[in-house]
């Protein structure tokens, strides 16, 4: 529930439990006790994931707040633009005008010992130390060691480098001189590093380093508001804070194993992939969410992440662009997720479908992880159960649209070559059909087809509603013998004038001979595609005009060498269609339901005609 927030924010929410972006909450913001670090990182305790690669993450945690009422963050994020959020939730009187008034993100100075790696490292971590220096030798001397006392390099302070620079420029780091400084029985010898052999030590060097570092931290100010709604600083003590953004780095990848009994049910199993290049997760309640969200500003990085935290981010991020399977998924959509606890996820547990544990919010729907622990750079493999399905065998045969001579003409030989052999040799596919029964929906994912234990195929699955059917492929039935004739049976020239232009009418007839060597009854369903106008087709063929323009399907499950809908007939969208073609041609589907008993052969005849030069 929203209410006015009488910190000055606009907002405030009451507990409850957190689903998806507008349910996302946070803690309450409480003065503490105060035995707290001065500048803390906030856990992550909850995330919501899509499937894109962005991530909405709530931080919540309990913060030092400082004589001025400030807390420092050390965790800065990079948000997309405009949906960064601090505020508070009404929490009971205890909390009552406790807020935050602003929030300041910015780099400092932050002194931070290092263990001394280098000899240069070693030379200034000791100052003053007694040593026994040997240089690298000349030509024309041997080298003599001797007796010197180290001397602290001469710095540039950030000061001075601050003044020195334009108005706007940002914090300074310190530079020490590279140089190395000695006092000796002859003054104060000023080294190149290179010149320097060895150096013993007389007493144990210190292997320690203060070294000054840029830090990004955000500041909340911290307010309570007393008598008479006046604002003052929260001196001292602690509060529980919390912080949410949506950032680009964490997502989630779905994959299928589908158990066949060869009676008509399917056990189908669901593992999701956490890819984790964003932040560590520490026992968070992990929302996996399937749908296509929206981020209008998905590009664009809110100015509090600062430039070089999106800088960082943007090398860290390896699921770019143009990562293989970088955008596969990313308007797809997963069925289940079972929760887990102690630390970790529960393995997948045997579920009925029609129990689907999900939720659905709007378009979205949203399935939950409990205690998910996962660092930054690591992956996490998540067992999960859909359940049965029931499912149907048949098999597919599907030709694909047969080019005109002018595409023809632009191939390649390979490519010309690739084709002729798809459209001679056309193959049935063994394909099973799964009616989704459950409460939620079946994902894009590749599916692992398994029966007795042994793998039949890998396919994919494509996103199903419930209620909805979806086919998968699983080989192809080389046992079902198909053969194809095609001829030209009239020629009419001049049948049709275009600006001038004459087209010639041809007439053709086409013959799919269909073989059931399998011993056992199929069900066959057999499309075929060809451009021009069907005239007719026997064995109660459905005859479909379609749109050449956006209907994939034209293209077949073998339009290719590099798979569905590529290789040569992908050409097809970009062909420079002459201005006549759609005005005569088009695209026309047939489809045949065909049984065929064991041995049982069928002809399947259609004549169609088609307009060309």
């Amino acid at each position: 529930m929203l209410r006015p927030d009488p910190t000055g924010f606009p907002w405030a929410i009451r507990p409850a439990a957190v689903h998806l972006l507008g349910l996302l909450l946070l803690l309450p913001l409480v003065a503490r006790g105060a035995d707290l670090p001065a500048q803390a990182a906030i856990p992550v305790r909850e995330v919501s994931v899509f499937k894109d690669g962005h991530a909405f993450v709530v931080h919540r945690g309990s913060v030092a707040v400082d004589a001025a009422g400030d807390t420092v963050l050390r965790h800065l994020p990079a948000p997309v633009m405009g949906t960064f959020w601090v505020g508070a939730i009404d929490g009971g009187a205890e909390q009552r005008g406790i807020g935050v008034a602003a929030v300041t993100a910015s780099q400092s100075r932050v002194r931070v010992e290092r263990t001394a790696l280098s000899l240069k490292d070693l030379v200034d971590a000791n100052p003053g130390a007694k040593v026994l220096v040997t240089e690298t030798p000349s030509p024309s001397r041997d080298p003599v060691p001797y007796e010197a006392t180290i001397l602290a390099a001469p710095v540039q302070t950030s000061e001075e480098l601050e003044s020195l620079a334009s108005p706007g420029d940002g914090p300074k780091l310190p530079v020490a001189s590279d140089l190395v400084f000695l006092r000796t029985d002859a003054g104060t010898r000023v080294l190149a590093l290179a010149r320097i052999q060895d150096i013993t030590f007389h007493d144990g060097p210190s292997t320690k380093l203060g070294r000054d570092e840029l830090r990004s931290a955000l500041t909340l100010r911290m307010i309570r508001r007393g008598a008479g709604d006046r604002a003052e600083p929260l001196a001292g003590g602690a509060a529980d804070v919390g912080l949410m953004y949506v950032q680009r780095g964490l997502r989630w990848i779905p994959s299928y194993r589908v158990e066949l009994d060869g009676k008509g049910q399917a056990r189908v199993w669901l593992q999701a992939t956490l890819v984790n290049d964003l932040v560590d997760l520490d026992d968070v309640t992990c929302n996996l969410v399937v749908g296509v969200p929206t981020f209008a500003l998905q590009g664009s990085a809110d100015p509090i992440g600062l430039e070089q935290a999106a800088a960082r981010l943007a090398q860290a991020v390896t699921l770019d662009n143009g990562n293989r399977f970088g955008n596969f998924y990313a308007n797809s959509m997963m069925s289940q997720v079972a929760g887990g606890a102690g630390g970790g996820v529960a393995p997948a547990q045997e579920t009925d479908a029609a129990d689907a544990n999900g939720e659905k919010t709007e378009d979205l729907y949203v399935f939950r992880l409990e205690h998910v622990s996962l660092k930054k750079g690591e992956r996490m493999v998540v067992p999960v159960s859909v359940g049965s399905l029931p499912y149907r065998d048949f098999f597919k045969l599907e030709i694909p649209l047969t080019p005109p001579a002018e595409f023809v003409q632009q191939l390649d030989p390979r490519q010309g070559a690739e084709f002729a052999r798809l459209m001679a040799a056309p193959k049935a596919v063994h394909t099973i059909r799964l009616s989704n029964t459950s409460k939620a929906p079946l994902t894009t994912a590749p599916a692992l087809v398994m029966r007795d234990g042994r793998v039949l195929a890998q396919g994919m699955l494509s996103y199903t509603s419930p209620g909805a059917e979806v086919d998968l492929a699983v080989t192809t039935a080389v046992d079902i013998r198909v053969t194809k004739e095609e001829r030209e049976s009239r020629r009419v020239p001049n049948a049709q004038n275009w600006n001038g232009e004459q087209l010639a009418r041809l007439e053709l007839t086409g013959e799919l001979t269909l073989k059931n060597l399998r011993g056992q009854p199929v069900d066959i369903e057999v499309v075929r595609h060809v451009f021009g106008a069907v005239e007719s087709a026997d064995h109660d063929g459905a005859i479909e005009r379609v749109n050449v323009l956006e209907d994939l399907s034209l293209l077949g499950q073998t339009a290719g060498p590099a798979g569905p809908g590529r290789g040569a007939a992908a050409g097809f969208g970009w062909f420079n269609w002459p201005p006549w073609w759609r005005q005569f041609n088009g695209a026309t589907r047939i489809r045949w339901q065909v049984r065929l008993e064991p041995g049982a052969e069928t002809s399947l005849e259609y004549a169609w005609s088609y307009y060309g030069r």
